[in-house]
């Protein structure tokens, strides 16, 4: 961090433990809709077409049902070198009651420079009552050989764009 070769904003060192970081959830989720037909799965699938935006207010927060499932996104932005990666994981206090964090997709390209969607699902029997600010997940460095950036579609992601529709 120091030589610039990650960086996350905002940063705190209370979040960094031995080889990972913890990411806080922001304000900003999109929820899904029930829709008239099925959703085709193909490469240009949008996954704005079966959710919505929802930007929370100040102390608000959110109850996930069992078996819903439901888009975040991390308040910080998180920028890596062009030989880093990692992945993005939850954590365990909250998997022990059935909340996944991030089902899937889990690895980040190297050269990323973006806030990360969480992909979260309550797999438990209870509600949850999901709190924005929560270190809810974290993000495990590792580095790759050779060099890479990602360009994809969705670089640059935040959360003001990733809450509105």
């Amino acid at each position: 961090m120091r030589r610039g070769r990650i960086k996350i904003e905002p940063f705190s060192e209370a979040n960094l433990g031995p080889a990972s970081v913890d990411l806080h959830l922001s304000r900003a989720f999109r929820v899904f809709v029930h829709l008239p037909t099925e959703l085709s799965i193909t490469e240009r699938m949008d996954f704005r077409s079966a959710t919505r935006g929802l930007m929370l207010k100040e102390h608000e927060t959110l109850v996930m049902q069992p078996g819903q499932t439901l888009l975040g996104i991390t308040e910080e932005k998180l920028s890596l070198a062009p030989d880093l990666c990692g992945w993005l994981e939850g954590r365990s206090r909250f998997a022990r009651v059935g909340l996944l964090v991030h089902i899937s997709a889990s690895f980040m390209q190297p050269g990323i420079a973006n806030h990360q969607v969480l992909e979260m699902s309550n797999f438990g029997p209870i509600p949850l009552r999901i709190v924005p600010g929560t270190a809810i997940c974290q993000f495990i460095f590792a580095r790759a050989e050779g060099e890479g950036r990602y360009e994809g579609v969705f670089a640059g992601q935040n959360p003001e764009s990733f809450g509105a529709d």
